[in-house]
């Protein structure tokens, strides 16, 4: 009987090129990062802006301030007084 040896298979092996970081790579990175940061920043401001004016608004329509206080410690600054 005659063994039968089918032929070596040859695996060649490329490795993918290595991408370079350079600057300008970091620098859009980091404008990109700011500008999300930024953004983010001014929509949170916007919400939470528009909740306080919100509950001051419900607040003098069901007139549910407090009393105001004689004794109310006022700060101003003393060019205004």
């Amino acid at each position: 009987m005659v063994l039968f040896q089918p032929e070596p298979i040859i695996v060649r092996v490329v490795e993918q090129p290595v991408h370079d970081t350079s600057m300008a790579d970091v620098i859009i990175g980091a404008i990109g990062l700011t500008g999300f940061l930024l953004v983010t920043a001014a929509l949170l401001g916007v919400a939470l802006g528009g909740i306080l004016i919100g509950v001051k608004k419900l607040r003098a329509r069901y007139e549910l301030d407090a009393q105001a206080d004689p004794n109310e410690l006022r700060v101003t600054p003393h060019w205004l007084s």
